[in-house]
């Protein structure tokens, strides 16, 4: 039954304070009074924050009456006239060029450009013959674009200082755009208040209005609102505006994007009566969620000459229909309260209460919205003014719970909407568009909302800023949870002495912005958590920021990652699986409830683990969720030489310095087309949980909150073999908020020699916005039935008897020849009818893989073991015929690179270049992998091949390892029975179901911006790649392996930095893997877990070749017939003194455990801990040796990827007999030589049962240890 608002007429409660002041009390930094011209130097002094900007307000409108202001949105209101168009536009490179006299009356600018507002700049000077008109577009990470350096008071020398000259802003030291456009108050406003809005200018700008100056604004992502009354004259008007790049405010506007200047928000005329309602702040209050109380405040100020009385306020309450802005009015709901008299400039505060009998509530699940429409009413009776703004009866809580309360049993301290301890299924939001830069659009917005509901997104992080009023808008509309995030970031100093958040002059800039952020969003029901920034450090200027914050609101929560100890919830950034685990159980000494406000980090192919996290957030109340970062690539539109569009980063448009593709993190790309990852996020992000109770019978979890399942139509289908066979739907209606179901299917008919797959489906019952009926918004699958023993290949693969060439390498069969290469070890050719399908070799043992941003953690090892240049050579073969007509070739093969090789560019940078080492060639002693392989050709062309791969380190962590098929590029079609239809990984697959798909090798490579590895496909059973005539071969694993098929060789991808910049496809090259290294997430976070890694150990893979037939399934029907040989003998040869890890005084939580030192495995790291608080030097890891070691120095080996945080300088040696007393025996220095073994030898030699390594020092100034490997170097 539906709930409507009820009032009773004991319900209303009028409380009126007599706030009245001459003016509203100002931020400090707000200045105010008339003044001829701007000093020049405002953009430069830090605590000048603005001249005559209005103190900030709610965000909401004026109109003529109820039935107007019932609309609510600003393009409704009759005094509301938005100035976005073309403008006249003058660019120049520094402040002494720009045309200092442009906002005069009489000043010609009809020779300017036009340019669009809202626009920046940079992106609209961006031409397709390469040109950039208005400078360049800057992509840096954590500094500011001018010159600065990491020293406390740095910011002291301004933003104007000399860089080097290879960088950007020497040339191009300090841009500035100057706009004039010219408007017309409409007639209907005469006698009114008017004002201008900027909703966005970055980064600083002065305000001029008919040749008089106005005022002056910091602060590029909060609303900057002028009373330009005074200024205005009949008829044509100049509006002057003069936009800096860069000024002071710009140190705290150091976030992880594209830096673009201009005015890139809307600009909008604002007419109100000179007494009019300044604010209107909602809030909603409940108890026991069934009572609530409907709290207003509104302010009134006078602007007129005389004293304003006898007025009063009536508020009235409409109920919009869900998703929709129709509303219905609550004639029941309605209320007046009168107005102290107002005196002149003055403003006088009304507040009043209602109580409200079971409104319908505002979550993400059913984002039920209100209008409050407030009437300033004169005492005649006249409606003065009309305002209204949407909000919602929504409560956001943090309060301790007990044991019984809790549905896991724990108690503990939540966080909790509407009574529900809901989670966060979240994304970190940018606003970016290639083609417009921070400017989005209305339907864009729209648009990403969309996208974000179909993948059970719930939650944004708005990062690192305050979002256009429009988003707040769309998440109040369409039900996404926000954290709304004040505009500060001083990255650029990081966090510790150095930040500005410790000096006094900086505090009212962080608690302006903050005060900012709050007051022009409070109504908004979507908000439930506020941020006071991102990573600007932990000072006492966050402290004021957040008492202040508190004094204006106390109804959300507080969250700031650089300081957990003062704010309300606890946070961090990129923990690993290990630590959230931890976290999860409730017993780390870290403030609850937990948000992880970055993690998943989606550079390039990318967001592996989510599952894993989302099984840890999942099994407690204690982490609230996170968001992933983030939501969308920030590339911008660039041109390649002949014109044609591409996707750029940081480096593109000639800027240095630069942070690459480190701008390119989404799970979207940025024209919206998804991501791989972005399947995975919408699978485990999904609100219903089905598990295999048993064969025919499983349990479905509502995991919604708020709202039961009858939205949504039930489907099972049923594949054998991975083909649909029967499909049927079932009633998931009765199932409510967090219970449980069970559905029992009922088969036809199933026979016990197939694979039977059961796929559980929950489509959409009706239209959403976001999808349209039958939508699948949740699915499960289940292997009911594992395949039964399929025919052995040597008793379906007959033929005519086969022919042996005289030197044995060729065999000859009906319709099909194969040549053997006796010096490779391998087929050199194979041919089924006319159709070549391996030519040159083209078939050989491959570990290498075309680097993902994810891989810095390990990639330059691939190349020091020289992976990408395997040569393969046959140490022994033999040849054999077999009784049933089948003939077997023997090889034992050694892979090995002539020489070791070093990659430069890094995994960001998208420049990158494979140096070989020629001075260093391999031996036996460096890394190899010796196979023993057997093929073994069938009468009909088919081929067997079993293999068993070993190598001589165990501890080298591989891309991949399988076999690498090079076929002639006409092999174009790919069909496969495995994970799809987006590739996956072992840490990313949740997502993609097993099922027969149906590709090409240029969609398999996907569309990154910097080509990668891509098109992996788990547990496929067989895949056939095929040409236009259906031509081509089969593949059927002897056990389900990873297969992927690209155009490109992983050399091509990994020295191309865009699409444009590959060649024309040769080959198709089809990858078949025993096993693939997982994605992790180790561009900015952990990396693949231990589980999915795979490790140069030993490995059987095998796999049979077919020709392929019009039925595919039919022909990858077969099993092997032979099993794999024995492995090579005696490769390994490892000594060591054994240690084990006795205690660490710091390490981080899985990813940095201290036991790494000493697993062999130098791909692994301790690392001191990190995740919430940064410990301090020194960091030290005790070892017991088992017994009294003669050991006369140590070996230490930094990290070996290329992060480097933590390299260790200066360093200790201590021993002990008991490992309670300590004895310093040596005390030295690293050189800083990344990634490179140091060796340090003592005086003497010295005996010990236990032994203390200790860091006292970093390589880079920072209080992080790490270390790859620590060793002690026998006497």
């Amino acid at each position: 039954m539906k709930n409507y608002l009820k009032m009773s007429s004991a319900c209303l409660m009028m409380a009126l304070w007599p706030c009245a002041w001459a003016q509203h009390n100002p931020l400090g930094g707000f200045a105010y009074g008339d003044k001829d011209a701007p000093t020049g130097k405002e953009w430069e002094s830090v605590e000048e924050l603005a001249l005559n900007k209005e103190y900030p307000r709610a965000y909401f409108f004026s109109f003529d009456n109820e039935a107007q202001a019932a609309q609510v949105r600003p393009e409704k209101s009759p005094y509301w006239l938005s100035l976005n168009g073309q403008w006249r536009f003058h660019w120049c490179k520094t402040p002494d060029e720009r045309p200092k006299d442009f906002y005069k009356t009489n000043y010609d600018a009809s020779g300017w450009d036009m340019t669009p507002v809202p626009s920046n700049w940079n992106v609209q000077g961006i031409q397709k013959d390469g040109k950039l008109k208005y400078g360049l577009p800057i992509y840096v990470n954590q500094p500011v674009i001018f010159y600065h350096e990491r020293k406390v008071d740095d910011w002291r020398q301004g933003v104007m200082r000399t860089p080097p000259q290879t960088w950007t802003t020497y040339e191009y030291r300090n841009e500035v755009g100057s706009y004039i456009r010219y408007f017309e108050v409409p007639r209907e406003w005469k006698g009114r208040e008017v004002y201008i809005d900027f909703d966005g200018v970055d980064s600083f700008f002065y305000l001029w209005i008919n040749g008089k100056y106005v005022g002056f604004s910091k602060n590029s992502r909060n609303a900057a609102s002028f009373n330009i009354s005074k200024y205005l004259k009949k008829g044509q008007n100049k509006l002057a505006v003069e936009v800096y790049r860069n000024s002071d405010g710009s140190f705290l506007e150091s976030q992880d994007m594209f830096r673009l200047p201009g005015i890139f928000r809307t600009v909008a005329l604002r007419s109100t009566p000179k007494v009019q309602i300044r604010n209107l702040n909602v809030l909603t209050d409940t108890d026991n969620l069934s009572d609530w109380q409907l709290k207003v405040t509104a302010e009134v100020r006078n602007l007129g000459k005389k004293e304003a009385k006898d007025y009063r306020l009536q508020y009235a309450v409409y109920k919009n229909i869900l998703y929709k802005d129709d509303a219905q009015k609550v004639d029941a709901l309605q209320a007046t309260t009168e107005v102290q008299a107002v005196a002149p400039n003055a403003i006088e505060k009304v507040s009043a209460a209602i109580d409200v009998k079971q409104p319908d509530m505002w979550s993400a699940e059913a984002p039920n919205r209100y209008v409050l429409v407030a009437q300033l009413v004169d005492k005649k009776g006249k409606v003065i003014e009309a305002a209204s703004t949407y909000f919602g009866f929504r409560k956001v809580e943090i309060k301790e719970t007990k044991a019984e309360d809790d549905s896991f049993g724990n108690a503990g301290r939540y966080f909790y909407v509407n009574g529900k301890p809901i989670k966060l299924k979240g994304v970190n939001r940018h606003e970016t568009h290639p083609e417009q830069g921070h400017v989005v659009t209305h339907a864009q917005m729209e648009e990403e909302v969309m996208l974000m509901k179909r993948a059970n997104i719930n939650h944004v992080r708005c990062s690192h800023y305050p979002p256009d009023p429009y988003w707040f808008y769309l998440s109040d509309k369409y039900g996404i949870y926000l954290e709304d995030e004040a505009n500060i970031e001083s990255h650029e100093y990081y966090y510790g002495k150095e930040s500005l958040s410790h000096p006094k002059e900086w505090e009212k800039a962080h608690t302006a912005r903050v005060v900012e952020m709050v007051e022009a969003a409070y109504n908004s029901p979507s908000i439930v958590i506020w941020s006071l920034g991102n990573e600007a450090g932990p000072g006492q200027n966050f402290v004021t920021a957040y008492n202040h914050l508190k004094t204006l609101d106390t109804s959300r929560p507080v969250q700031y990652e650089r300081n957990n100890d003062i704010v309300d919830m606890g946070s961090n950034q990129y923990p690993s699986v290990a630590w959230v685990k931890g976290a999860a159980t409730g017993k780390y000494d870290i403030k609850y409830p937990f948000h992880i406000s970055e993690y998943a980090h989606s550079m390039g192919n990318a967001v592996g683990n989510l599952a894993d996290y989302w099984e840890a957030i999942e099994s407690s109340n204690y982490i609230c969720g996170g968001a992933i970062w983030d939501w969308v690539d920030q590339a911008l539109t660039n041109y390649t030489p002949d014109g044609k569009p591409y996707a750029a980063y940081g480096g593109d448009f000639g800027d240095f310095p630069n942070d690459g593709q480190f701008v390119m993190n989404g799970i979207i790309f940025a024209d919206r087309t998804v991501k791989p990852q972005y399947y995975e996020v919408q699978k485990v992000y999904q609100n219903i949980k089905v598990k295999k109770l048993s064969f025919d019978t499983f349990q479905i979890t509502n995991k919604s909150y708020f709202e039961p399942m009858e939205g949504y139509e039930g489907v099972w289908k049923l594949y054998r073999n991975g083909e649909l066979v029967e499909e049927r739907s079932f009633d998931v209606s009765p199932l409510k908020p967090q219970l449980k179901g069970t559905i029992t299917i009922a088969p036809k008919r199933m026979d016990s020699k197939s694979e039977y797959i059961v796929v559980i489906e929950f489509r959409q019952a009706a239209d959403k916005p976001w999808a349209k009926q039958g939508f699948v918004q949740a699915r499960e699958q289940f292997v009911i039935q594992e395949a039964g023993q399929k025919p052995a290949i040597a008793t379906v693969a007959e033929g005519n008897a086969l022919e042996l060439s005289p030197d044995q390498k060729m065999i000859v069969g009906k319709d099909f020849s194969v040549m053997f290469d006796f010096d490779k070890g391998t087929i050199e050719t194979l041919r089924y009818g006319n159709n070549t399908i391996i030519e040159n070799s083209g078939l050989a043992l491959n570990a290498f893989r075309a680097f993902t941003n994810n891989d810095r953690w390990a990639y330059q090892q691939w190349f020091a073991k020289g992976l990408h240049n395997l040569q393969h050579k046959a140490l022994a073969k033999s040849v054999k015929a077999n009784a049933d007509g089948s003939y077997s070739y023997s090889f034992t093969v050694q892979s090995q690179a002539p020489n070791a090789a070093k990659i430069e560019g890094g995994t960001a940078s998208g420049r990158n270049k494979i140096v070989e080492l020629t001075d260093r060639a391999f031996t036996d002693a460096d890394f190899r992998f010796v196979t023993n392989q057997v093929f073994t050709v069938y009468p009909d062309g088919s081929i067997e091949v079993q293999a068993s791969i070993g190598s001589n380190d165990d501890f080298v962590n591989l891309p991949q390892l399988g076999y690498l098929v090079t076929m002639p590029k006409t092999y174009f079609r790919f069909t496969y029975y495995g994970r799809g239809k987006q590739d996956n990984y072992p840490d990313r697959k949740s997502g993609a179901f097993l099922g027969i798909y149906e590709s090409d090798v240029l969609k398999e490579a996907g569309n990154f911006p910097k080509p990668q590895d891509v098109g992996h496909h788990q547990d496929s059973r067989w895949a056939a790649l095929t040409n236009m005539r259906g031509a081509g071969a089969i593949f059927v694993g002897t056990q389900p392996m990873d297969v992927a098929a690209l155009p490109y060789t992983a050399q091509e991808m990994t020295l191309a930095g865009h699409p444009f910049e590959l060649p024309n496809p040769s080959a198709t090259y089809l990858q078949l893997n025993i096993a693939t290294t997982g994605v992790g997430g180790n561009s900015c976070g952990p990396t693949p877990l231990q589980r999915d890694r795979v490790m140069a150990t030993q490995h059987r893979f095998g796999f049979i070749i077919r020709p392929a037939q019009e039925k595919l399934t039919q022909a990858a029907n077969v099993s092997a017939s032979t099993e794999a040989p024995a492995f090579a003998p005696g490769l390994i040869n490892r000594s060591t003194i054994p240690m084990k890890v006795i205690f660490a005084s710091s390490e981080e939580v899985g990813a940095g455990n201290a036991t790494h030192l000493v697993d062999g495995n130098p791909n692994t790291i301790w690392h001191s801990a990190y995740s919430v608080t940064v410990a301090k030097h020194p960091h030290w890891v005790d070892f017991d040796l088992s017994k009294e070691v003669s050991f006369k120095g140590i070996s230490y080996l930094p990290r070996t990827d290329e992060a480097g945080n933590g390299d260790v300088k200066d360093f200790s040696i201590s021993v002990s007999d008991d490992a309670k007393t300590w004895k310093e025996v040596h005390k030295g220095s690293f050189s800083q030589n990344r990634g490179t073994p140091q060796q340090v030898l003592f005086k003497s030699p010295v005996k010990a049962r236990y032994v203390r390594f200790t860091a006292l020092s970093e390589q880079y100034g920072q209080d992080f240890a790490s270390g790859a490997e620590f060793g002690l170097i026998a006497e």
